[in-house]
């Protein structure tokens, strides 16, 4: 609305500034949306686009990850993409959920019980 009232972009960033804080959309947020409602768009929420959708880091994708972490604590990334049907997030995801609660630990504590195991010539 403040848009069709010709407000810019940088006076309705700052008024949002004012009431949320850091809270508010960026600047560069603000810009955009003020140019989609001056182009006729109605709603700031994203419009369908064809394509891959994104694979988000849920609860169950972190809880599967994390079993097979336990289970193997030397499966591979690409392992891990091939049993859960995950792409890129799959590192990420071990890395911030599953890695941060000891399982990195874990591992190398088992990479060196391996390597203290005598080997029979």
């Amino acid at each position: 609305m403040r848009t069709a009232l010709n407000i810019e972009a940088r006076t309705i960033h700052d008024e949002l500034h004012t009431v949320f804080g850091d809270e508010a959309p960026s600047y560069r947020t603000v810009t955009r949306w003020a140019q989609w409602f001056r182009e006729g768009r109605e709603e700031i929420e994203d419009e369908e686009r064809s394509g891959r959708p994104v694979t988000k880091t849920t609860l169950d994708n972190i809880e599967e990850i994390r079993s097979i972490v336990n289970d193997d604590p030397y499966v591979t990334i690409a392992e891990l993409q091939e049993h859960t049907g995950l792409s890129g997030k799959v590192s990420k995801c071990r890395k911030e959920n599953v890695e941060s609660e000891n399982v990195e630990k874990k591992c190398r504590k088992a990479k060196c019980r391996k390597l203290r195991t005598p080997v029979n010539p």
